[in-house]
């Protein structure tokens, strides 16, 4: 499980196709520390730790992963955000976030707001996701809270410190990013649902 608040960024070093899986290696400031068989948020997807060479980790993503997320679309260079998971003796400081994407969403306009940006989503609502104005979005593995919901996209506000320590400064109009909805939305929609 994890928090959604951001610890580092990592850039992807290579990658490497095998089948229908593709191996990606990262290197960050927190690699050196990684362990086998950790599970690390990389742009909110969940995935775990399959070798570590000093400031390097490589992970795994299958076929289900690749089709879910916008994994399969990163090139050697781009810049993931990583999240180690959740201590549990600490703070909770971001909202319950597992590391499962539920789709993918499309950046529709960035706005400078002269002291923080305003970043406009859009996602297929056919896929029976639902947002609510003031609740909880996991965008990239970062924790928000949202607001102008609708039944097919929503706004967030990011502050310089996330814009500046997140990939966030990457994400333009058409950029696609990585959704999870809240757990507990997830739960009352499906108990609403029978």
């Amino acid at each position: 499980m994890f928090t959604g608040i951001i610890e580092s960024i990592a850039r992807i070093e290579k990658i490497v196709s095998e089948g229908t899986n593709k191996h990606f290696c990262f290197a960050s400031p927190i690699s050196h520390e990684l362990k086998l068989d950790q599970s690390v948020s990389h742009n909110g997807v969940c995935l775990t730790v399959t070798n570590v060479e000093g400031n390097q980790h490589w992970v795994t993503a299958i076929d289900e992963t690749l089709k879910k997320s916008a994994l399969g679309l990163l090139a050697s260079g781009d810049e993931v955000n990583l999240e180690r998971c959740m201590i549990a003796n600490g703070r909770f400081d971001g909202h319950v976030v597992q590391g499962h994407i539920d789709q993918t969403g499309k950046c529709i306009s960035v706005e400078d707001a002269g002291g923080s940006w305003i970043f406009n989503f859009e996602y297929d609502p056919s896929l029976g996701n639902i947002i609510v104005e003031k609740g909880s979005i996991s965008i990239n593995g970062v924790s928000l809270t949202c607001f102008n919901s609708k039944d097919h996209g929503f706004t967030v506000a990011i502050i310089p410190y996330t814009f500046e320590h997140t990939n966030f400064h990457e994400i333009k109009a058409g950029t696609l990013v990585n959704l999870e909805f809240d757990i507990i939305g997830k739960y009352v929609r499906r108990l609403l649902n029978k």
